[in-house]
Protein backbone atom coordinates (compact mmCIF):
# COMPACT_ATOMS: atom_id res chain seq x y z
CA UNK A 1 0.00 0.00 0.00
CA UNK A 2 1.24 3.47 -0.87
CA UNK A 3 2.05 5.11 2.47
CA UNK A 4 -0.77 7.32 3.78
CA UNK A 5 -2.82 7.09 0.57
CA UNK A 6 -5.95 4.97 0.28
CA UNK A 7 -7.42 4.31 -3.15
CA UNK A 8 -11.20 4.07 -3.17
CA UNK A 9 -12.92 2.75 -6.28
CA UNK A 10 -16.53 3.61 -7.00
CA UNK A 11 -18.73 4.11 -10.02
CA UNK A 12 -19.59 7.52 -11.51
CA UNK A 13 -23.26 7.16 -10.59
CA UNK A 14 -25.40 9.48 -8.47
CA UNK A 15 -25.92 7.00 -5.62
CA UNK A 16 -22.19 6.29 -5.22
CA UNK A 17 -21.37 9.99 -5.56
CA UNK A 18 -23.86 10.79 -2.79
CA UNK A 19 -22.38 8.13 -0.49
CA UNK A 20 -18.82 9.34 -0.96
CA UNK A 21 -19.65 13.07 -0.89
CA UNK A 22 -18.35 13.58 2.65
CA UNK A 23 -15.07 11.80 1.89
CA UNK A 24 -14.65 13.35 -1.57
CA UNK A 25 -15.00 16.89 -0.23
CA UNK A 26 -12.74 16.29 2.77
CA UNK A 27 -15.55 16.84 5.29
CA UNK A 28 -14.97 13.30 6.58
CA UNK A 29 -11.47 11.90 7.11
CA UNK A 30 -10.01 8.41 7.46
CA UNK A 31 -7.45 9.01 10.22
CA UNK A 32 -4.59 10.95 8.60
CA UNK A 33 -4.77 9.15 5.26
CA UNK A 34 -5.19 10.93 1.97
CA UNK A 35 -7.98 9.47 -0.14
CA UNK A 36 -7.66 9.01 -3.89
CA UNK A 37 -10.99 8.41 -5.63
CA UNK A 38 -10.91 6.07 -8.64
CA UNK A 39 -14.08 6.49 -10.72
CA UNK A 40 -14.76 3.58 -13.08
CA UNK A 41 -17.76 1.60 -14.28
CA UNK A 42 -18.80 -1.32 -12.09
CA UNK A 43 -17.64 -4.02 -14.50
CA UNK A 44 -14.11 -2.52 -14.45
CA UNK A 45 -14.21 -2.28 -10.65
CA UNK A 46 -15.31 -5.92 -10.46
CA UNK A 47 -12.38 -6.97 -12.63
CA UNK A 48 -9.94 -4.92 -10.55
CA UNK A 49 -11.32 -6.54 -7.39
CA UNK A 50 -10.51 -9.96 -8.83
CA UNK A 51 -6.89 -8.79 -8.95
CA UNK A 52 -7.07 -7.12 -5.52
CA UNK A 53 -5.86 -3.80 -6.93
CA UNK A 54 -7.78 -1.27 -4.80
CA UNK A 55 -7.78 -1.05 -1.01
CA UNK A 56 -11.45 -0.05 -0.88
CA UNK A 57 -13.89 -0.54 -3.72
CA UNK A 58 -17.49 -0.84 -4.76
CA UNK A 59 -18.31 -4.20 -6.31
CA UNK A 60 -21.35 -6.06 -7.52
CA UNK A 61 -22.68 -8.43 -4.85
CA UNK A 62 -22.39 -11.17 -7.49
CA UNK A 63 -18.59 -11.08 -7.52
CA UNK A 64 -17.97 -11.27 -3.77
CA UNK A 65 -17.68 -15.10 -3.67
CA UNK A 66 -14.78 -14.76 -6.13
CA UNK A 67 -12.92 -12.17 -4.00
CA UNK A 68 -13.82 -13.25 -0.46
CA UNK A 69 -10.22 -14.37 0.11
CA UNK A 70 -9.02 -10.79 -0.49
CA UNK A 71 -11.80 -8.54 0.85
CA UNK A 72 -14.20 -8.07 3.75
CA UNK A 73 -17.71 -6.72 3.17
CA UNK A 74 -18.30 -3.41 4.91
CA UNK A 75 -21.62 -3.25 6.72
CA UNK A 76 -22.01 0.24 5.28
CA UNK A 77 -22.24 1.42 1.67
CA UNK A 78 -24.35 -1.39 0.22
CA UNK A 79 -27.00 -0.77 -2.43
CA UNK A 80 -30.05 -2.80 -1.49
CA UNK A 81 -33.32 -2.71 -3.39
CA UNK A 82 -36.39 -2.80 -1.18
CA UNK A 83 -39.02 -4.00 -3.64
CA UNK A 84 -37.16 -2.68 -6.68
CA UNK A 85 -34.15 -3.73 -8.72
CA UNK A 86 -33.03 -4.47 -12.28
CA UNK A 87 -35.88 -4.43 -14.80
CA UNK A 88 -36.29 -6.60 -17.89
CA UNK A 89 -37.80 -4.45 -20.66
CA UNK A 90 -38.77 -4.83 -24.31
CA UNK A 91 -40.53 -2.94 -27.07
CA UNK A 92 -41.59 -6.11 -28.89
CA UNK A 93 -42.68 -8.35 -26.04
CA UNK A 94 -44.67 -8.17 -22.82
CA UNK A 95 -44.35 -11.61 -21.22
CA UNK A 96 -41.35 -13.63 -20.07
CA UNK A 97 -42.43 -16.76 -21.94
CA UNK A 98 -42.28 -14.82 -25.21
CA UNK A 99 -38.51 -14.51 -24.77
CA UNK A 100 -37.75 -18.24 -25.04
CA UNK A 101 -34.87 -18.66 -27.51
CA UNK A 102 -34.60 -14.87 -27.82
CA UNK A 103 -31.56 -12.77 -26.81
CA UNK A 104 -31.52 -10.30 -23.92
CA UNK A 105 -28.88 -7.58 -23.48
CA UNK A 106 -27.40 -7.85 -19.99
CA UNK A 107 -25.06 -5.39 -18.22
CA UNK A 108 -21.90 -7.43 -17.61
CA UNK A 109 -20.89 -10.92 -16.57
CA UNK A 110 -20.29 -10.14 -12.90
CA UNK A 111 -23.13 -7.68 -12.31
CA UNK A 112 -25.76 -8.81 -9.82
CA UNK A 113 -28.42 -8.07 -12.43
CA UNK A 114 -26.95 -10.71 -14.74
CA UNK A 115 -26.76 -13.20 -11.87
CA UNK A 116 -30.44 -12.63 -11.05
CA UNK A 117 -31.31 -13.10 -14.71
CA UNK A 118 -29.53 -16.48 -14.73
CA UNK A 119 -31.09 -17.58 -11.43
CA UNK A 120 -34.68 -16.77 -12.30
CA UNK A 121 -34.96 -17.25 -16.07
CA UNK A 122 -34.28 -20.35 -18.12
CA UNK A 123 -34.14 -20.94 -21.84
CA UNK A 124 -33.40 -17.29 -22.63
CA UNK A 125 -30.10 -16.29 -24.22
CA UNK A 126 -28.16 -13.28 -22.99
CA UNK A 127 -25.30 -11.16 -24.27
CA UNK A 128 -23.30 -8.80 -22.07
CA UNK A 129 -22.89 -5.24 -23.33
CA UNK A 130 -22.10 -1.91 -21.58
CA UNK A 131 -25.05 -1.02 -19.36
CA UNK A 132 -25.45 2.45 -20.86
CA UNK A 133 -26.03 0.97 -24.34
CA UNK A 134 -28.80 -1.45 -23.35
CA UNK A 135 -31.85 0.78 -23.84
CA UNK A 136 -30.67 2.17 -27.18
CA UNK A 137 -29.66 -1.19 -28.66
CA UNK A 138 -32.88 -2.80 -27.46
CA UNK A 139 -34.93 0.04 -28.92
CA UNK A 140 -33.33 -0.43 -32.35
CA UNK A 141 -34.25 -4.12 -32.33
CA UNK A 142 -30.68 -5.41 -32.10
CA UNK A 143 -31.81 -7.20 -28.92
CA UNK A 144 -35.24 -8.62 -28.17
CA UNK A 145 -35.15 -7.31 -24.60
CA UNK A 146 -32.79 -5.57 -22.22
CA UNK A 147 -31.99 -5.85 -18.53
CA UNK A 148 -31.59 -2.33 -17.22
CA UNK A 149 -29.88 -1.02 -14.11
CA UNK A 150 -29.12 2.43 -12.70
CA UNK A 151 -31.30 5.37 -13.69
CA UNK A 152 -32.82 3.55 -16.67
CA UNK A 153 -35.12 1.93 -14.11
CA UNK A 154 -36.83 5.31 -13.73
CA UNK A 155 -36.99 6.35 -17.38
CA UNK A 156 -37.73 3.25 -19.50
CA UNK A 157 -41.51 3.77 -19.57
CA UNK A 158 -41.08 7.28 -20.99
CA UNK A 159 -39.14 5.71 -23.88
CA UNK A 160 -41.99 3.36 -24.79
CA UNK A 161 -40.68 0.12 -23.28
CA UNK A 162 -42.81 -2.60 -21.72
CA UNK A 163 -41.85 -3.96 -18.31
CA UNK A 164 -41.58 -7.74 -18.50
CA UNK A 165 -40.13 -8.41 -15.05
CA UNK A 166 -38.90 -6.29 -12.14
CA UNK A 167 -36.37 -8.48 -10.38
CA UNK A 168 -36.71 -6.40 -7.22
CA UNK A 169 -40.41 -7.19 -6.98
CA UNK A 170 -39.76 -10.83 -7.85
CA UNK A 171 -37.01 -11.12 -5.21
CA UNK A 172 -39.24 -9.59 -2.53
CA UNK A 173 -41.76 -12.41 -3.01
CA UNK A 174 -39.06 -15.08 -3.38
CA UNK A 175 -37.23 -13.98 -0.21
CA UNK A 176 -40.28 -13.27 1.96
CA UNK A 177 -39.50 -9.58 2.09
CA UNK A 178 -35.72 -9.43 2.31
CA UNK A 179 -33.94 -6.59 0.49
CA UNK A 180 -32.19 -7.34 -2.81
CA UNK A 181 -28.39 -7.01 -2.47
CA UNK A 182 -27.04 -5.33 -5.61
CA UNK A 183 -23.84 -3.48 -4.76
CA UNK A 184 -21.36 -3.76 -1.90
CA UNK A 185 -18.41 -1.78 -0.61
CA UNK A 186 -15.47 -3.94 0.40
CA UNK A 187 -12.13 -3.37 2.10
CA UNK A 188 -8.97 -5.34 1.48
CA UNK A 189 -7.98 -7.77 4.22
CA UNK A 190 -4.27 -6.99 4.09
CA UNK A 191 -4.99 -3.57 5.63
CA UNK A 192 -5.77 -5.35 8.89
CA UNK A 193 -9.03 -5.40 10.79
CA UNK A 194 -8.36 -2.28 12.89
CA UNK A 195 -7.85 0.00 9.88
CA UNK A 196 -10.65 -1.74 7.96
CA UNK A 197 -13.07 -0.92 10.77
CA UNK A 198 -11.94 2.73 10.78
CA UNK A 199 -12.52 2.89 7.02
CA UNK A 200 -15.99 1.39 7.40
CA UNK A 201 -16.80 3.88 10.17
CA UNK A 202 -15.64 6.81 8.02
CA UNK A 203 -17.75 5.69 5.06
CA UNK A 204 -20.76 5.42 7.37
CA UNK A 205 -20.09 8.99 8.54
CA UNK A 206 -19.78 10.13 4.90
CA UNK A 207 -23.22 8.71 4.08
CA UNK A 208 -24.72 10.28 7.20
CA UNK A 209 -23.07 13.59 6.24
CA UNK A 210 -24.81 13.40 2.86
CA UNK A 211 -28.17 12.84 4.54
CA UNK A 212 -27.56 15.75 6.91
CA UNK A 213 -26.57 18.04 4.01
CA UNK A 214 -29.06 16.70 1.50
CA UNK A 215 -29.30 19.68 -0.86
CA UNK A 216 -25.58 20.10 -1.45
CA UNK A 217 -24.98 16.32 -1.56
CA UNK A 218 -27.70 15.91 -4.21
CA UNK A 219 -26.18 18.80 -6.20
CA UNK A 220 -22.86 16.95 -6.13
CA UNK A 221 -24.46 13.60 -7.01
CA UNK A 222 -26.31 15.04 -10.00
CA UNK A 223 -22.98 15.76 -11.69
CA UNK A 224 -22.96 12.00 -12.28
CA UNK A 225 -26.64 11.68 -13.22
CA UNK A 226 -26.23 11.30 -17.00
CA UNK A 227 -28.95 13.83 -17.72
CA UNK A 228 -31.33 13.06 -14.85
CA UNK A 229 -33.29 16.08 -13.67
CA UNK A 230 -33.20 16.95 -9.99
CA UNK A 231 -36.47 15.23 -9.14
CA UNK A 232 -35.48 11.92 -10.73
CA UNK A 233 -31.91 12.21 -9.49
CA UNK A 234 -33.06 12.67 -5.91
CA UNK A 235 -35.53 9.78 -6.29
CA UNK A 236 -32.77 7.52 -7.62
CA UNK A 237 -30.39 8.42 -4.79
CA UNK A 238 -33.05 7.77 -2.16
CA UNK A 239 -33.88 4.41 -3.78
CA UNK A 240 -30.35 3.11 -3.42
CA UNK A 241 -28.99 5.08 -0.47
CA UNK A 242 -31.30 3.86 2.28
CA UNK A 243 -31.27 2.89 5.96
CA UNK A 244 -29.62 -0.38 4.89
CA UNK A 245 -26.87 1.58 3.13
CA UNK A 246 -25.88 3.14 6.44
CA UNK A 247 -25.81 -0.31 8.08
CA UNK A 248 -27.10 -3.45 6.37
CA UNK A 249 -27.17 -5.33 9.70
CA UNK A 250 -28.52 -8.87 10.00
CA UNK A 251 -31.23 -8.14 7.43
CA UNK A 252 -28.61 -7.42 4.80
CA UNK A 253 -26.46 -10.36 5.81
CA UNK A 254 -29.47 -12.72 5.55
CA UNK A 255 -30.25 -11.35 2.09
CA UNK A 256 -26.66 -11.93 0.95
CA UNK A 257 -26.69 -15.48 2.32
CA UNK A 258 -29.91 -16.26 0.44
CA UNK A 259 -28.58 -14.78 -2.81
CA UNK A 260 -25.29 -16.65 -2.59
CA UNK A 261 -26.86 -19.97 -1.53
CA UNK A 262 -29.46 -19.81 -4.30
CA UNK A 263 -26.85 -19.04 -6.96
CA UNK A 264 -24.44 -21.69 -5.61
CA UNK A 265 -27.12 -24.41 -5.75
CA UNK A 266 -27.64 -23.56 -9.42
CA UNK A 267 -23.92 -23.85 -10.09
CA UNK A 268 -23.53 -20.15 -10.88
CA UNK A 269 -20.97 -19.08 -8.25
CA UNK A 270 -18.45 -20.64 -5.84
CA UNK A 271 -19.66 -21.52 -2.36
CA UNK A 272 -19.51 -18.74 0.25
CA UNK A 273 -19.13 -20.37 3.65
CA UNK A 274 -19.56 -17.35 5.93
CA UNK A 275 -20.08 -13.61 5.65
CA UNK A 276 -18.20 -11.38 8.08
CA UNK A 277 -19.26 -7.74 8.10
CA UNK A 278 -16.74 -5.02 8.98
Amino acid sequence: MNNKILKIGHSPDPDDAFMFYGLATGKIKIDNFKVEHILEDIQTLNERALRGELEITAISAHIFPYVSDKYWIMRTGASMGEGYGPVLISKKFKKLEELRDKTVATPGRFTTATLLFKIFTEGINNQDIPFDQIMERTATGEFDAGLIIHEGQLTYADSGFNKILDFGEYWKDFSNGLPLPLGLDVVRKDLGKELAQKISSSLMKSIEYGYNHMEEAIDYALKYGRGLNRELGEKFVKMYVSRLTIDMGEEGRSALELLFNTAYKKGLIPETKSIELI
